[in-house]
């Protein structure tokens, strides 16, 4: 029996989940971006509290390691190192755009649409046309790295001409109103920490932990802070 704690605030909302051996046992969500730091420790509280588990049961804690916010990045990961470093437990990190995109899966999963071909493509806002994104084939491996573009009318051409390319995500509005191509298929994704589950556990089966030293969140772009 394995107890992990997954946590994500890497975009406009923020969750932790807590789970047995891949069944999850408790989520709790925060939607007010500007809260995340407050929200995180009360939420790992109560989690503990109301599904009768204390921290010393956790054998691993699950982060998103990014690309997102850069305030939210941090956050998740001082609050993940944290307590694994105070309960001496491995760290598991996972790309935002990869948890974003095993909600995707799920809901392409749930509508009968695993039988076709097609792309997973994650849009994370980055203000301006800019977001941050990767693509997924229908077997969620990963296609293209993320990365952060500034959106045209051309983008992902190559991923449209070869078939239906499912965007979902904070971005998605901008890139609608440019896209033009009959491939591009916009889908109300809703991703949470609940989402990291099987990867996170597949990563602990397999010992593939990260270093707590040496870890820090995959920022894609540089953060640039205003001039006065």
């Amino acid at each position: 029996m394995a107890i992990l704690l997954c946590i994500d605030c890497s975009t406009t909302h923020a969750s932790v989940a807590l789970a047995k051996d891949e069944e999850l046992l408790l989520l709790k969500t925060n939607f007010t971006q500007k809260d995340h730091a407050a929200f995180i420790q009360p939420a790992i509280a109560e989690l503990m509290h109301e599904t009768n588990y204390k921290l010393s049961d956790v054998d691993a804690i699950s982060v998103t390691s990014g690309p997102g916010s850069y305030t939210g990045l941090r956050v998740g990961f001082a609050s993940a190192k944290g307590l694994c470093y105070a309960l001496q437990i491995p760290l598991i990190t996972l790309s935002t755009t990869s948890v974003m995109s095993r909600a995707a899966f799920n809901y392409l999963k749930d509508a009968g649409k695993l039988n076709e071909a097609f792309f997973i493509c994650p849009l994370i806002d980055a203000r301006r046309m800019d977001v941050f994104t990767a693509i997924y084939d229908h077997d969620l491996k990963e296609v293209l790295k993320p990365c952060a573009i500034t959106l045209h009318k051309d983008s992902f051409a190559e991923f449209l001409e070869k078939g239906p390319v499912f965007f979902f995500g904070t971005g998605i509005e901008k890139w609608q109103t440019i896209s033009q191509n009959q491939n591009a298929h916009f889908i109300p994704v809703n991703w949470t920490a609940k989402d990291m589950l099987q990867d996170s556990f597949k990563q602990l089966q397999k010992k593939l932990f990260t270093s707590l030293a040496l870890s820090e969140p995959e920022y894609v772009k540089a953060f640039y802070f205003p001039q006065n």
